[in-house]
């Protein structure tokens, strides 16, 4: 029995980790990436407190132990469900059953100018990008005379309030509150870097506690951040910011982390997409009109869970959850058993402000402060792969927090880049 899995995140992973233990199953996962990450720590990537590496975890070596488990690299194209077969960017693969986990990917709303020009926060790759940005920025800033320019360079605008909005506000406001007086001598004669925070709720982490909320506000508030509430991006052009309130801001980054939409999967039927592009399915994740077609994680859509008749949150325990229990309800399927409807389990939400300051909801009680903060830093390390990684996760972050001064920000850009900023030499200069 051919089981194949399209996307290695949190559902993904953990499906293929629980059907890799049967033998009788052929499992094949297929990722446009060859590695697992773990996203709730990307902008600790992007903001340079610990190395990409930390949080990433190649697949063949994951699963070098289970001979029943093959790798295919390649981003999806299409699904022919009459053929059973998933097209790829190098090549098909042919199924038994298909499992769709390749998550979400950021959502723009429509407005070019922020897609073009703004730095997302999704991807590794993202992290990357936003941490080379947001150093060479502060070498530019660090050069420039002009006054209006340099302002332009340290101002950073940060559009989303969910926990990456505010744990990416907190940590650049961390370093310029330890790090850039020491280290750019030039930020503490004309100035320190301004963060801008915006959302269109009245509220920063909507989903979370009112207490948690008041509490990242006023954290945030304390540490310099500017919290700009009840509107949101409207435009991006020639350096400006527009909001919907009809103020603007000059800067030379907005990162954007305002919301997701669920990737596309050409080929399934049309009655099955639904808000978001997400894939509407039953209270076993099978695929609404297919029956050996499932969907797991952010991507879909489940509505018969009672307790969540709108659909269940986008987050890791959910997709965690669906990976786990549909690993159980494949085997059942095809042994002829019964299944068992997806019922999720809410163990509560968190979100890391700053050094020593987060919130933690649980389903009957809130905390936050320095016991939040513990709280978060275990509870993260128990999910990375690799007891390597681990430690190196526990070990970077007592010598960041203990020092105030991590040494991971290197300016390492693409090749391309470095090509396309090379001085011109003397003789490539038209006569």
């Amino acid at each position: 029995m051919n089981i194949v899995i399209v996307g290695g995140g949190f559902a993904g992973m953990n499906l293929a980790k629980q059907l890799s233990k049967d033998k009788s199953l052929d499992i094949t996962l297929i990722d446009k990436n060859n590695y697992h990450f773990f996203p709730p720590l990307i902008y600790q990537v992007a903001t340079a407190f610990i190395e990409t590496s930390i949080i990433t975890y190649p697949f063949r070596k994951m699963f070098s132990r289970a001979h029943n488990f093959r790798f295919h690299y390649g981003g999806l194209e299409s699904v022919d469900t009459q053929q059973k077969i998933v097209s790829t960017a190098s090549g098909q693969v042919s199924y038994d059953y298909l499992i769709l986990a390749m998550g979400t990917e950021t959502n723009y709303f429509g407005m070019e100018n922020v897609e073009k020009y703004a730095v997302p926060m999704k991807t590794i790759d993202d992290a990357i990008n936003l941490r080379n940005h947001i150093l060479r920025n502060g070498e530019r800033a660090a050069q420039e005379q002009n006054d209006e320019e340099r302002t332009k360079f340290s101002t950073i605008v940060i559009s989303g309030g969910g926990p990456t909005g505010v744990e990416l506000a907190g940590m650049l406001a961390y370093m310029n509150k330890k790090i850039l007086a020491k280290e750019y001598p030039e930020f503490s004669q004309n100035g320190k870097m301004r963060i801008v925070l915006v959302d269109m709720a009245p509220t920063l982490l909507g989903p979370m506690s009112k207490k948690s909320q008041q509490e990242a506000f006023d954290v945030l508030q304390e540490m310099g951040v500017e919290v700009k509430l009840n509107t949101g991006v409207k435009d991006y052009i020639d350096g400006k910011v527009l909001f919907a309130d009809g103020s603007n801001i000059e800067t030379d980054t907005l990162i954007w982390s305002s919301g997701v939409i669920a990737r596309e999967v050409p080929g399934l039927p049309k009655e099955s997409i639904t808000r978001g592009r997400r894939i509407l399915v039953d209270e076993y994740n099978r695929v609404k009109g297919l029956s050996d077609v499932f969907a797991i994680g952010d991507i879909c859509l489940q509505t018969a869970d009672a307790a969540f008749p709108n659909g269940h949150p986008q987050l890791a325990q959910v997709a965690i959850q669906q990976g786990i229990l549909l690993a159980e309800n494949l085997v059942n399927l095809i042994e002829k058993r019964p299944l068992k409807a997806f019922k999720y389990n809410d163990k509560g939400s968190m979100a890391i402000i700053t050094k020593n300051k987060a919130v933690v909801d649980l389903p009957k009680f809130t905390f936050t402060g320095w016991f939040a903060w513990l709280t978060w830093l275990f509870i993260h390390i128990i999910p990375i792969a690799g007891f390597r990684n681990k430690i190196k996760l526990v070990t970077g972050w007592f010598w960041s927090f203990l020092t105030n001064n991590p040494s991971l920000r290197l300016i390492i850009r693409p090749l391309e880049q470095q090509q396309n900023s090379k001085p011109v030499a003397a003789e490539e200069i038209p006569k």
